[in-house]
Parts: structure tokens; sequence; C-alpha cells
């Protein structure tokens, strides 16, 4: 096995944690690499004024592989504050280093997948029919498009003035025409119609390869009309070249609705950025929740595989810590998956599989208890724990 160069981006919080035991499990599963550290995160914001250096863009173009642990985000005028004072009043505006990178790098698809294991105390259950309980297995992945919509950043506050005069065009316009530019806040939903292609074309080809027999574009085109509309023009489209899967769609809403009636029914299912998000963890909880949650984003040279749990500072300096490692180690199994490595990917996922199953080794949210320093006295795994059993699987 040839030795692979992966850009590692600890990032912030737990990220910092559960990274490294992913690189453990993945050196013990037999893959060979070269760790790269970069930067990103927190730190960088407030000492460098960017939590995305170029020196990191540098790496990645280089690489064209990475995994990244977490990110912390605030809003804009908290970020400013907590800027080094030689940094403040410069014009600085906290970007999110993530979504830096899906648009740096074109990191237009994302893949999340939400699959239930067996044996997870935490999987969905329902009422059945006859009383008892039932636990439907859920084998949903969601296709999220990762650098439009209401993310793209185009947005504005006291909008200029040829942004006004452009929204002034439109005949439903006029109910805002009088209130005062400076209360008014834009914030655009842009598709197009090639991303919009592309991200159809991805999941479709994930359903043929993976034996899906549905592909659901869940949107909200009888009220967002144009970009909804646009989406689920290029599904239909898209869908012409596969006659055994079928084309669904849903509307966001119900959709969610649904997500505790008949989870199992949804096999792939495209969404535009924000829609995709919520689908997204609204389906995670139904496997496990966010300790399960890994998600990869991919582009036309370079992919960057993430948890999608975020920092959770509460439980970054715990000693010993509690987190559950897992969703990063699923994010480097799609990272195996991604370069080809599929009998490795294979092997780790049946490790954590076997582990889940067992039930011998349980993170304090597998045995839903309050996270915190009590947990391990309460039978709750570490974090380290927990990557031991899945490297004695292996």
């Amino acid at each position: 096995m040839a030795r692979r160069n992966v850009v590692v981006m600890p990032g912030d919080g737990i990220g910092q944690v559960v990274l490294p035991e992913a690189l453990r499990v993945l050196e013990v599963a037999g893959f060979e690499a070269n760790w790269i550290p970069a930067d990103i995160g927190w730190e960088f914001w407030i000492h460098e004024g960017n939590p995305l250096p170029q020196r990191t863009i540098d790496l990645i173009s280089e690489h064209k592989v990475a995994l990244f642990g977490a990110i912390t985000s605030k809003p804009k005028d908290a970020a400013a504050k907590e800027l080094l004072p030689e940094l403040r009043d410069r014009g600085l505006v906290y970007y999110s280093p993530i979504v830096g990178l899906r648009q740096r790098f074109d990191l237009d698809v994302s893949i999340r997948p939400c699959i239930t294991f067996p044996g997870n105390p935490l999987n969905f259950i329902r009422r059945a029919a006859d009383g008892g309980v039932d636990e439907p297995g859920v084998k949903s992945v969601i296709f999220r498009q990762n650098t439009e919509g209401l993310y793209g950043g185009v947005e504005w506050t006291d909008p200029p003035d040829q942004v006004w005069r452009a929204l002034d065009t439109h005949p439903r316009f006029a109910s805002f025409r009088d209130v005062p530019r400076e209360d008014l806040a834009v914030s655009t939903r842009i598709f197009t119609r090639g991303k919009c292609r592309r991200i159809c074309e991805e999941a479709f080809a994930y359903a043929a390869r993976h034996g899906y027999s549905s592909v659901t574009i869940c949107e909200k085109p009888n009220v967002i009309r144009e970009t909804s509309g646009m989406m689920l023009d290029e599904g239909r489209k898209v869908q012409t070249r596969y006659p055994d899967i079928q084309l669904w769609d849903t509307n966001i809403d119900a959709q969610m609705m649904w997500l505790t009636k008949n989870p199992e029914d949804y096999g792939v299912i495209v969404a535009g950025n924000m829609f995709g998000d919520i689908i997204s963890d609204g389906f995670a909880g139904l496997v496990g929740g966010l300790g399960f949650a890994a998600s990869a984003n991919i582009g036309a040279e370079v992919g960057v595989f993430e948890p999608t749990h975020g920092s959770a500072p509460k439980y970054a300096d715990l000693d010993p810590s509690i987190v559950n490692p897992i969703a990063m180690v699923l994010s480097a199994v799609m990272m195996l998956d991604w370069i080809g490595e599929t009998d490795l990917a294979g092997r780790v996922r049946d490790a954590v599989a076997a582990v889940v199953a067992d039930g011998s080794v349980r993170c304090y949210d597998m045995l839903k208890l309050r996270g915190g320093p009590d947990a391990i006295a309460q039978g709750a795994a570490t974090t380290s724990q927990m990557t031991d059993a899945i490297i004695a699987k292996l």
C-alpha cells in the first residue's frame, strides 16, 4: 500500500481529541500515511484575524485530501471582540473556515450517511401497530449541495444603493420599500443549474452503486419556486438516465414530520445547503445523534472529511475525555472510500459495528447520561477506551 499524504486539521475543542483517536484506528487498520498538520480555527482568528490561513489552503491544494476535527463559530460582533487588541478596528470579519474551504475548493457535494448500527441504544424506536415497540432500520444518505443557497454568503445589512434598486424592481419588494435601509437585512438563496445537476447526478450514481431504489429531492418548490424548482427540474432530467431508480420529491417541512413516521422508506436524499443541513441532522438523530454523524465534502479534486458535531467546548477540557469518537472514525472511513481504500474502509466500519452490537463499551451519549466528569463513574467509556475497543475488533 502506497503511503499517502493526508492533511490533518484538529481545529477547536473536541476536534483536538477525536481526530488523533481516528488516526490511531487508521494506523492499526494498516493505512500508511504521512499526517500533515495544518492550522485552522478560533486560535488563528484571535491571533491572526484569519481562522483559515493561506498556509493551510496551500497544504490542501498540494495534497488534495484532509481530515478535519471541529470548529468554533460565533456571531460577527462576538467574534470581533475576541480579536487581539491590535487586530481590532481593521474591518476584519469572522467567516466560518469550513464554509471557506467548501467555497475555496468548490467542495460542492456534501455526503452525510445516516445508517442504523444494530444494537445502538440510541436508535429510533416507535410504537408498533400491536402496541409493542418497533425499531425501523434507517439507511438514508443525504446529498447536500454545499456551496450555494443561503450559505453562499451573499448578504447585506443596510444594502447598498445598487442592491436596493435591484430588489426594488421586483413587485413583491413593495412591502419592504418603506423600511429604513439600515433596518433591512438581505440574505440571498442562489442556486445554479450546473450545481443542481451535479448534486443530483452524484446522488443517482451513488444510489445505483449501492442498490437504492429511490432518490428523494427534499426542497420547497411550492413556495420557493425558482430555486427549489430548479433543483427538482434537474433531478427529473437526471432520473431519465436511471429508469430503475424512482424520483420522489418532498417538502422539507413535511419531510421533518415523516422522519419519525416512516424513516426506513427514504434512501438517498438530495437538498440544497440549508435544507440539507436540517434534514441530515434530523436523520442523524434517528441513528444515534451527533456522536455517529460523519460527513464528506467532495469537489472535483479535493476531499475534506469531518464529523458534524462541532467543537463542544464544554467537553473539550475534561480529562479524561468522554466524547464519542465514532463520528470522527466514520468520517475517516469515508475518506478511505473516497481514495479507493474500500477494503480498509469496510474493515473499520465493521469494527465499529461490532463494538456497537457488543454493547460492553459505550460512551456517555450511548448510555443516555448527562455529559460531565461524573459520567465515567456511571459506567461511561472514555474516548480512548472506545477507540481501544474498535482497535480490538480490528
